[in-house]
């Protein structure tokens, strides 16, 4: 599946992905390939990817938001480190 990570000021990551790991407002969620159509608010976390090369890619958050539709995963985010 592919995956975007945005914030207002650039995109931070383009590509595919195994899974996405989020923090969401009720509750921590992974997305996996073929994850039904979700739209979630983020709270404070950290959002972990894994690539297909099995890499580990992970960022820091202060509130967002995450769209599933069609095996594309977009990441809405602000206060990333």
């Amino acid at each position: 599946m592919n995956c975007s990570v945005l914030t207002p000021e650039k995109e931070v990551y383009s590509g595919a992905v195994k899974s996405v790991k989020v923090p969401g407002i009720s509750g921590q969620f992974e997305v996996l390939d073929g994850h039904a159509p979700i739209v979630s608010a983020l709270k404070e976390g950290e959002i972990r990817l894994i690539d297909t090369k099995g890499e580990r890619i992970s960022y820091s958050i202060k509130r967002g938001f995450i769209e599933v539709l069609d095996n594309e995963v977009s990441l809405l985010v602000q206060g990333l480190s």
